[in-house]
């Protein structure tokens, strides 16, 4: 099998988690959770109805993934269009099963903040704002977190600045007890390796083969609990890795790595 790079191998690991016949969404400007999806329906999961984050087509064929997620090539071949509403409709019901979701800071239950670095009193940095997250992580069956930012040191958090998309335990009490009906957070993929969640709580149970578990430990900032059985990431298969090239030919996903990460290959990549 040739070789393959991060970026690749993160869009598969992020795949995996999707279930065959499962009804899946991401959200605005998120490149590597939407060619993951396409991925899990032309791998594993053909059976899985994708429903696209800004446009809301259901199942749409793009030639390519387009560089801004509002752009109608994303609507080519699509069995329908879903309005807005309709789409929020289905997810309040509990009709949808997954939704990929990020974060500038994600907390160890699976809490994220999408809305202001430092607060929203004096906040350091504005982000995009959670769009609907609020509501729609509260009743969506299961939650699959990634982000590309672990290294830095300043995403995975003891407490988040502000809370904007909801995880297993919120400061104002656990999923049961505010009455979600939504499963919560089950995966969490960063660049450094992957998360499960026990007890409502992230921990490792597979790293990256480049990154040592204190590498991982140091750059977290909650405290980092570890499976027994602590695994390498599954490699990517040879239709896998062609799936990803097919589906995102420009590269889009590399957007959201650093170039640190872009540089680390595996196999007999060059």
């Amino acid at each position: 099998m040739s070789g393959w790079t991060l970026d690749e191998w993160f869009v598969v690991t992020l795949a995996r988690t999707i279930v065959d016949r499962e009804v899946v969404f991401h959200g605005f400007a998120s490149p590597c959770a939407q060619v993951a999806m396409h991925v899990a329906r032309r791998t594993h999961a053909p059976g899985s109805m994708l429903i696209e984050g800004a446009t809301y087509a259901v199942n749409p064929e793009p030639a390519f993934v387009p560089p801004t997620g509002n752009d109608l090539a994303l609507h080519r071949d699509a069995t329908y269009r879903m309005r807005f509403d309709e789409f929020f409709d289905a997810a309040c019901r509990g009709d949808v099963d997954r939704m990929f979701l990020s974060g500038g800071q994600i907390d160890a239950h699976g809490n994220t903040n999408v809305t202001a670095i430092g607060g929203m009193a004096r906040p350091k940095i504005k982000l995009g704002g959670g769009g609907g997250g609020a509501n729609i992580s509260a009743t969506i069956g299961a939650l699959t977190l990634w982000t590309t930012r672990h290294r830095s040191g300043r995403t995975l958090v003891e407490q988040l600045d502000f809370l904007t998309d909801l995880g297993h335990v919120t400061p104002a009490g656990t999923r049961e007890q505010l009455g979600h009906s939504g499963g919560g957070p089950e995966w969490l993929v960063t660049e450094l390796g992957v998360f499960d969640y026990v007890e409502g709580r992230a921990r490792l149970v597979a790293r990256f083969p480049d990154v040592d578990l204190e590498e991982i430990e140091r750059t977290t900032g909650f405290e980092l609990v570890v499976a027994q059985d602590l695994a390498v990431v599954d490699e990517p298969t040879p239709q896998e890795l062609a799936e990803v090239r097919a589906v995102d030919p420009l590269g889009v996903r590399r957007s959201e790595f650093s170039e640190q990460e872009l540089a680390r290959r595996f196999g007999t990549a060059g």
